[in-house]
């Protein structure tokens, strides 16, 4: 019989660390919050981070390592780019022969073992690190990029001299003299953060209070970057200023709030800032998504289609009726394909009318409906007066129940072009999702004439651009079918430079599943076939399934090799 693994609260009291009194203490904590061993004895004050991770790594069969003592070799950091380490929390810390150890904080942490293996060439020995501690090895080891992603470094560096006390700080923000709120230091701070984030090409700003500081972080090219770490106290006063130019309640703290901070650039171009304030255990959270007006405008043509799938795309929105279904989770890209579809078609004898939650953008010519569920105004509701408005063509945010589904459906077959949304992995599982949510299966085959599933990955920085050879094994392992004696196909990925800030990508592209709904398709789907027999008429009808669109993209250069690991070959993809 195998030997019962010991938890760590075990192995830390038998280390004399905590008492049983402790223990017994952390335990009743732990099954009440289902919180993980090592979070409750230091949150408890039980134990330092570092013991528990001590007695994490004996738990496991692993080593520990102590970043602050023992800095990782120089030529091991060189072996994995910046941006991965970044984006899993790892940092690499000694190669010897052919494998790399690297410190993790997850050495379960399957995704990040296999990205860093195929990059390195290497096999991966993980050992264990507190999060702390490899937050600041990769500060201090990858300064470039962790230092405020060096472009926005020396606008905030006027940041920290605008920083005044906190009771300085709540006067201006509440203070009624327009004069003295422009020239008010939490004014600039938030000014400059808004700012920086427009240019750097962000499409978030989040600002976390934390328990002894403030973090500011942006999401660029779909990755969230550490900016800069504020002075906790700075952190109501900003809030504060945020919320007041949401025209937000300031004086409530205890419930979410949304609202929207329209803004003009020096350039005059026009953005939106979507802002949502969440309340938590530090304070108010607060993310602002950053909605620029002319994103829509670019064209289809520069969303990524290949030109077959484009080709496909543009036969389906020319439609007199039916049903065009995109699907793919948050921030894959669907509003702004269905936003430059809208741009596309739109003309003066068409009459086109959106029902959202929310507007995201305004077009011209476009009847534009929000969501307004405390007037009663739903998606169902909404749909059937559109179809008193004599429309051509709908489009709804999201199918998102049974009475939405059917009533699309009918406007679909009474002679609309519907365009919608459903969250679903891939093209095929859209038929899936709709029985689930009661819809008849022959009513589905009947109506939906095509489904585009999607994703965004980053773009190789053509700037830093260069060629690369990863292993062999990990080419088999994504598919790559190698002939005997062939030369391996060449890759690419950036060395990162300074418009990139070091990162080696900039700007992404969109990756495509396009399901063209022929005739044994929809008998498929009307019969409820399994969702491989679906799956395999429609690559027999042409599509090309996300992994085979994403590997074609590595191949010809636009994106790496470990990008397409993130976006679509990750579990559930």
């Amino acid at each position: 019989m195998g030997q019962i693994r010991k938890t760590v609260a075990q192995i830390l009291g038998e280390r004399g660390i905590i008492t049983q009194q402790q223990y017994e203490h952390a335990a009743t904590v732990q099954r009440q919050t289902n919180q993980p061993w090592d979070s409750v004895l230091v949150d408890l004050g039980y134990a330092q981070p570092k013991q528990v991770a001590e007695a994490k790594a004996m738990q496991m069969g692993i080593h520990y390592v102590d970043l602050a003592k023992h800095a990782p070799a120089e030529d091991a950091l060189g072996l994995v780019p910046s941006h991965i380490c970044q984006r899993f929390n790892v940092i690499p810390v000694r190669r010897q022969d052919n494998k790399l150890f690297v410190a993790m904080k997850n050495p379960n942490d399957v995704n990040a073992i296999d990205d860093i293996s195929a990059v390195s060439g290497l096999t991966v020995q993980p050992v264990l690190a507190t999060a702390e501690d490899i937050e600041d090895a990769l500060r201090r080891h990858y300064r470039e990029e962790t230092d405020d992603i060096k472009n926005a470094a020396a606008s905030y560096a006027a940041l920290n001299q605008a920083i005044v006390s906190e009771d300085e700080m709540d006067s201006t923000v509440s203070t009624g003299d327009d004069d003295a709120k422009d020239s008010a230091p939490i004014i600039r701070v938030a000014t400059t953060m808004l700012q920086q984030a427009i240019r750097d090409g962000a499409s978030d700003i989040h600002v976390e209070p934390a328990r002894r500081d403030t973090r500011i972080r942006y999401r660029i090219d779909g990755v969230l970057h550490e900016v800069m770490r504020l002075p906790k106290y700075i952190a109501q006063p900003l809030v504060a200023r945020l919320k007041i130019m949401a025209e937000l309640n300031i004086a409530e703290k205890r419930l979410p709030q949304d609202g929207r901070i329209p803004i003009r650039t020096k350039e005059g171009k026009d953005y939106d800032l979507r802002v949502s304030v969440l309340p938590n255990i530090n304070g108010e959270k607060v993310v602002m998504r950053i909605l620029d007006k002319n994103s829509i405008m670019i064209g289809l043509n520069k969303l990524g289609f290949l030109p077959d799938c484009m080709a496909k795309l543009e036969s389906l929105i020319v439609q007199p009726n039916g049903m065009l279904l995109f699907t793919g989770p948050t921030g894959s890209g669907k509003t702004t394909t269905q936003y430059s579809i809208l741009n596309k078609i739109n003309s003066v004898d068409v009459n086109i009318i959106t029902i959202e939650d929310p507007v995201e953008y305004e077009l011209p010519g476009i009847t534009q409906v929000h969501v307004n569920r405390k007037a009663g105004l739903t998606f169902a509701s909404a749909l059937r007066a559109f179809l008193r408005q004599d429309p051509d063509i709908i489009m709804v945010g999201e199918i998102r129940d049974l009475e939405t589904a059917e009533i699309a459906i009918q406007a679909s077959l009474t002679g609309h072009l519907v365009l919608s949304t459903l969250h679903t992995n891939d093209a095929p599982s859209a038929f899936t999702r709709l029985t689930d949510m009661g819809v008849e299966p022959f009513l589905s085959a009947a109506s939906v004439i095509g489904i585009l599933a999607q994703r965004l990955a980053r773009k190789i920085c053509t700037n830093c651009k260069v060629q690369y050879q990863p292993p062999i094994d990990s080419l088999k392992r994504l598919g790559f079918k190698l002939e005997e004696g062939a030369p391996p196909p060449v890759f690419w990925r950036g060395k990162g430079c300074e418009t990139c800030r070091q990162t080696g990508y900039k700007g992404r592209s969109g990756i495509h599943e396009m399901m063209i709904i022929n005739e044994e398709i929809g008998d498929l789907a009307a019969r409820r076939a399994p969702l491989g027999d679906l799956r395999e008429a429609a690559r027999a009808n042409g599509m090309r399934t996300l992994q085979e669109d994403a590997l074609m993209k590595v191949l010809s250069g636009q994106t790496t090799l470990e990008e397409a690991l993130r976006v679509v070959f990750t579990a559930g993809h």
